[in-house]
């Protein structure tokens, strides 16, 4: 088992470097690649600007993550404006937006970079101006920023291959019965979703039964969210006697979701990522084996417009990582306090 976990792996993260260089070198081609900055809040002179820069307007989780700056611009009284891109590997829209910080003076940055290694530069040159700098939802590879709040993704990726062992354990399967999963990414380039992909392994290679497998064919909708729902189809006819399957984030999960509840396959399980409608609703139909891992994407936002507040004020951190933490939703979950606690943003 460690030996195939291992070959996997390699074969994927070839693929990752292979798919990172094709969507550095190609962005996408529409003339609505991102949203230039716009006010989140009324703007007031006087007031401090924060700036939020997301990975994917109009998408349910980054509705939320808005919605979280909003609030706080409300609580904390600053000025908030938002912009982003269309598709999570058009990093490069993302350096037009940054460098538009810099012009525009802003007083501190939130982002969720696209690219976690091409934005590092760019991130750096932030920083070096003197502006405070936040990392919402995933990290970069540099030190130049200030703090970074989001889920402890190896921590997260362990409770969704938890999650899918306990679904499918649920569904009657033995130890020696013959168990396949189907795995979906989102960008290649992601760290987090790179670290949600590890921490399932790390799991599942620890304590599911030898005859418990992970598909080797690991598809990545990079981003696009219309091809998810294609993809997710393709797997489902290419592996029909498949078992389970796992969206490392909100779109490859929604995509999983919507070919299971169309095509009524609810034989197969599913372990996602955030709250879409599409796994909403699947968790909340009887039929369906269904978990998702809630993340709190509102506080990520919240608390990151709260510290740069702080910051600007020339408050230090001692810490550069906040992890806000995931809950597990479940139909038998879906009632606790604490999963309500979170559902009531998204």
């Amino acid at each position: 088992m460690k030996k195939k976990l291992s070959a996997i792996l390699c074969c994927f993260f070839l693929c990752l470097c292979s798919c990172s260089d094709d969507a550095a070198n190609s962005p996408p081609e529409s003339a609505e690649r991102g949203q230039t900055f716009q006010p989140l809040n009324e703007i007031q002179e006087g007031r401090k600007n924060i700036y939020l820069i997301v990975k994917s307007l109009g998408t349910s989780y980054w509705d939320v993550v808005i919605s979280g700056a909003e609030a706080a611009g409300n609580d904390f009284d600053c000025n908030v404006w938002y912009g982003g891109t269309y598709s999570e590997t058009d990093w490069e829209y993302q350096v037009d937006l940054l460098n538009d910080c810099i012009q525009n003076h802003a007083d501190a940055v939130l982002l969720s970079p696209d690219d976690s290694v091409m934005l590092a530069p760019e991130i750096a040159a932030v920083y070096s101006q003197g502006i405070p700098v936040i990392l919402i939802d995933t990290i970069a590879n540099t030190d130049s920023y200030d703090l970074c709040y989001m889920t402890d993704n190896l921590i997260a990726g362990q409770n969704a291959a938890e999650a899918m062992l306990s679904l499918l354990r649920d569904r009657g399967f033995q130890e020696n019965d013959a168990v396949r999963i189907g795995i979906m990414v989102g960008s290649v380039a992601s760290q987090t979703i790179n670290e949600r992909l590890a921490g399932f392994f790390q799991f599942w290679t620890q304590n599911a039964p030898e005859n418990w497998e992970i598909i080797t064919d690991i598809v990545s909708y990079d981003g696009n969210t219309k091809l998810a729902d294609e993809l997710a189809d393709e797997m489902l006819k290419k592996y029909p006697q498949i078992n389970g399957v796992y969206g490392t984030n909100n779109g490859p999960t929604a995509g999983f979701a919507k070919i299971l509840k169309e095509q009524n396959r609810t034989d197969i399980c599913i372990v996602g990522f955030d709250y879409s409608k599409e796994i909403a609703e699947l968790i909340n139909t009887p039929d369906f084996s269904a978990a998702t891992m809630l993340q709190r994407q509102f506080d990520m936002s919240y608390e990151g417009v709260h510290s740069a507040l702080s910051l600007i004020n020339g408050e230090k951190s001692s810490i550069k990582f906040i992890d806000t933490g995931v809950v597990t939703v479940t139909s038998e979950s879906l009632a606790l306090p604490e999963v309500q606690e979170v559902i009531i943003h998204n």
